[in-house]
C-alpha cells in the first residue's frame, strides 16, 4: 500500500493588527477632507475592515488639541480605526503619539507618504523619503511612546532613481512597526502614472510584518488581482472609495464566491444620502454639515438619469429638509410604475 500523499498546507490571508485577525482585510485609506466620522461610518457599514481618520497634523495636536478635535472623533462601530499622524520632528511626534493613543484608537498610522508641497517642504510625509535616517527615527521614537500598534504607510520613494522601500520596509519591522501600506508610485508620481505592484513580492520576501498594498485599487476584481499577484496581507482603497462606497462590500462578496453584485440603483444611492446627512448633522452640527455633503453629491450620483438638476438643487440647499426634499424628488423619478399608471412610492423623505 502506497504512502498517503502529504496534503498541502492551506495558505491562510488572515491578517492580524492589534487584537483583530481579519481575513483578506480591505481597509479605507486615510485621506485628507474626506475620511471623516460620518463617511467612515458609512464605508465600515458597507464592509470596510479597518478605517483610519483624516491625517492630523502632530503639531496641531500638540499644540492645540481642539482643532483637530472633529479629526480624532471616533464611534465604536468603526473598529478596528487607526488615528493617522504626520510630522518630521520625533520629540513631537512622540507627544502627539501618546496624546492620541490616550483617545482609545486600535492602531496609530504615520503618514510617511504624502507627496504635496505644502508637507513636504516641513520636512514630512514624502520627504521621509529622502531622509531615512530621520525617518527610522520618528518611527522608533512613535513605537516606543505608545503601548498600541503602530503602522507605517509610504511610498516606493521619492523618484524613480531613489526607490528604496525594501531598506524602508527591513527598518519599520526593525523598530517595531506592526504594518507596512506602500502606495506603489513614487512621491514625484502623485496619483498619476502607473503604479508598480512589482516592488511587493520583495518587500514580502524581505520581512515577515504585514505589508498593505495602495494605489489605482479600483473594482472588485483589482482587489482580487492584487492580492493574488503580490501576495500582500491587506490592500488598501482610496479615491475609488470616494466615487463608490459600496466598493468594500461589493469586493469581499467577489472575494468569497467570484460573483460581481450589480451598481447600487439610485434608491440606494438616495438612502445613502439620506444615511449621510445624519450622521454628519450629529457630527458637526446642521449647517456644516449641509456645505460638507455638497463635495459628494457628484461622485455617488454620477451616471444617473435626471441628476443634472437635483444636483445643483442639491449644492445650493440651507438646511436639511431641503436636502431631503430634493432628495424625495429625485427618488420619485426612480419609483416604479403600478397598476393603472400609478407610481408607487418607494422611500421616505423623513
Amino acid at each position: 500500500m502506497g504512502a498517503t500523499p502529504a496534503v498541502a498546507p492551506r495558505y491562510s490571508h488572515a491578517m492580524r493588527i492589534g487584537s483583530h485577525d481579519i481575513d483578506r482585510p480591505i481597509f479605507l485609506a486615510p485621506m485628507e477632507d474626506v475620511t471623516d466620522l460620518p463617511f467612515r461610518v458609512l464605508c465600515k457599514r458597507r464592509g470596510a475592515d479597518v478605517v483610519f481618520t483624516e491625517f492630523v497634523k502632530a503639531e496641531e495636536l500638540v499644540r492645540d488639541p481642539r482643532c483637530v478635535r472633529r479629526k480624532l472623533a471616533f464611534h465604536v462601530e468603526e473598529r478596528p480605526i487607526g488615528i493617522q499622524l504626520y510630522g518630521g520632528d520625533p520629540a513631537v511626534l512622540r507627544d502627539a503619539a501618546q496624546r492620541a493613543a490616550a483617545l482609545g484608537p486600535d492602531l496609530l498610522d504615520l503618514n510617511c507618504g504624502c507627496w504635496v508641497k505644502d508637507v513636504t517642504r516641513h520636512g514630512a510625509g514624502a520627504a521621509l523619503l529622502r531622509n531615512l535616517a530621520r525617518m527610522e527615527e520618528v518611527a522608533r521614537t512613535v513605537v516606543d511612546a505608545v503601548q498600541i500598534p503602530v503602522t507605517l504607510k509610504t511610498r516606493l520613494g521619492w523618484d524613480a532613481s531613489s526607490i528604496r522601500i525594501v531598506d524602508v520596509a527591513r527598518m519599520c519591522e526593525a523598530v517595531g512597526i506592526q504594518a507596512l501600506t506602500v502606495h506603489c508610485r513614487t512621491r514625484d508620481q502623485g496619483h498619476t502614472g502607473p503604479v508598480d505592484y512589482a516592488w511587493i513580492p520583495r518587500i514580502k520576501a524581505a520581512v515577515s510584518i504585514p505589508i498593505i498594498v495602495n494605489g489605482d485599487v479600483a473594482s472588485p476584481q483589482d482587489v482580487q488581482r492584487v492580492f493574488e499577484t503580490t501576495g500582500c496581507d491587506g490592500v488598501m482603497i482610496g479615491r475609488a472609495a470616494v466615487r463608490n462606497p459600496w466598493i468594500f462590500r461589493a469586493a469581499r462578496h467577489f472575494l468569497q464566491t467570484g460573483e460581481t453584485l450589480p451598481p447600487p440603483d439610485a434608491a440606494e444611492r438616495v438612502a445613502f444620502f439620506r444615511e449621510h446627512l445624519q450622521l454628519a448633522v450629529e457630527h458637526l452640527g446642521e449647517r456644516d454639515a449641509v456645505h460638507e455633503l455638497r463635495k459628494h453629491y457628484a461622485v455617488v450620483l454620477h451616471g444617473l438619469p435626471h441628476v443634472g438638476a437635483v444636483r445643483d438643487r442639491l449644492r445650493e440647499a440651507r438646511s436639511g429638509s431641503e436636502i431631503l426634499a430634493h432628495l424625495a424628488e429625485f427618488e420619485s423619478l426612480y419609483a416604479p410604475v403600478g397598476p393603472g399608471g400609478a407610481t408607487a412610492t418607494t422611500g421616505s423623505a423623513s
